[in-house]
């Protein structure tokens, strides 16, 4: 099972998060992790809140600037789609993630090395 961040604790303005999420992969990248579970929330509407946009955003910043290796919605898993497998070599506790079986929109799979 991989690691859970949650960044939502304590309702943090999306700059606020902006900020954290950087210094959790700057964390979980001195610490060796490879990959972990982002647990942005998905909005009190259910249909995406401010939060899980922006910070998938951000996250899209990272991967261009080379801080992270990638990004993948929780939502979207499905071990049949070839880029799921592909992130599956490369990070196998993805395998049994709760977040990823559940197709959790809450929560972003960010990958932090190859």
């Amino acid at each position: 099972m991989l690691k859970e961040i949650i960044i939502k604790e304590g309702m943090p303005t999306l700059e606020e998060a902006r900020k954290l999420l950087l210094e959790i992969i700057d964390r979980e990248k001195k610490a060796g992790t490879k990959a972990f579970i982002l647990i942005h929330g998905y909005g009190s509407t259910g249909v995406g809140g401010v939060l899980k946009i922006g910070l998938r955003k951000s996250l899209n910043l990272r991967k261009k600037e080379g801080k992270i290796f990638s990004f993948y919605p929780c939502e979207n898993w499905s071990i049949l789609k070839k880029e799921c497998q592909e992130i599956e070599k490369i990070c196998p506790s993805t395998t049994n993630d709760r977040n990823l079986l559940i197709r959790n929109p809450g929560a972003t799979l960010v990958i932090l090395a190859k």
